[in-house]
This record gives C-alpha cells, sequence and structure tokens, in this order.
C-alpha cells in the first residue's frame, strides 16, 4: 500500500495551493495522512479530493473544520496513529509519543505535524514521523512531506521536498 503524508498545509492564511509534484504523489496514493494545520474548509475539501482514502486530524489553526484531535487507522498491517502535536516544541516528542502509546501500543507508529520540520526518528521506543509543511509554510524553508509503502507490518519512508 502506498501511503502520502502530509501536513500543516496553512491554505489560504501562509501558501495557495499544494506544490503540483506533491498534489501528484498524494493522487497516485492508496491512502493519504493529513497531520493538521489545513487552515480551511476548503483545504479540506481540497485534499478530500485528491485522496483516494483520507486520515484527517484538526491542528491548532483548525476550530471549525469537523475533525477529530486523533486518529487510527491500520495499513499494511501497521498501526498509525496521527495527531498534530499542538502545543510548545519543548517536550513535542514526549507528547506525541504518549499519545501514540495511550492509543496504540508502543508498536504503532505516530504521525504528527505541528513543528514544519521533518522528522522520522524512535523516541521512547515509539516510531515518529513528522512530514513537514507540505506548501513550505514558515517557519519550514521549503515544501516537503514524505511517501510510505506499508506492507506485512513494515512502513518503509521516504522524504520528498519541491
Amino acid at each position: 500500500m502506498n501511503v502520502a503524508l502530509i501536513s500543516d498545509t496553512h491554505i489560504p492564511s501562509r501558501a495557495s495551493r499544494i506544490p503540483d509534484p506533491f498534489r501528484e504523489r498524494i493522487e497516485a496514493a492508496d491512502h493519504v495522512i493529513h497531520a493538521g494545520d489545513f487552515d480551511s474548509e476548503g483545504a479540506l475539501s481540497n485534499v478530500r479530493a485528491m485522496a483516494a482514502r483520507l486520515t484527517a486530524v484538526s491542528g491548532n489553526t483548525d476550530p471549525r473544520i469537523g475533525l477529530a484531535e486523533r486518529a487510527t487507522v491500520e495499513l499494511g498491517g501497521v498501526t498509525v496513529v496521527v495527531t498534530h502535536g499542538t502545543g510548545s516544541k519543548r517536550g513535542y516528542e514526549d507528547r506525541v509519543a504518549n499519545i501514540v502509546r495511550e492509543e496504540a501500543g508502543a508498536d504503532a507508529v505516530g504521525v504528527a505535524g505541528h513543528t514544519h520540520e521533518v522528522m522520522d526518528a524512535t523516541h521512547g521506543g515509539v516510531r515518529l514521523l513528522n512530514p513537514g509543511s507540505a506548501t513550505g509554510a514558515a517557519p519550514a524553508d521549503r515544501p516537503t512531506m514524505m511517501t510510505a509503502t506499508a506492507r506485512d507490518g513494515e512502513f518503509e519512508v521516504a522524504v520528498h521536498e519541491a
């Protein structure tokens, strides 16, 4: 299963659209994960229209778009917990890892956004992924996203820049 991981699109407040190369990856994916901060109902609708299947959560700039703060999905034998990671940068990894453990245990993969910084790290035994900002919204210095292949309990990740 091919998965596109995006976050922090911030459309329209900080960007006008997701870059075309990223749109192509999103449209080609079997499943799309968005870790919050769409910034508008229009941005959510746009991503929904591109995605074959979508798992998405709200971020701190998404108070009225009707998404939960956490979501869990099974992809290719991998349990993925999605949250935005809202809060101070200090303690971010602890906060996200604790949410993953609460929702699905330490064997799950956590996907979060909020910092606009790409991350693929293990923290307290939990793998944490942050695809950065798909539009390069500040404080990011460039648009980034991740793709993953989920198969037989493995989650192989690649980072992409636009």
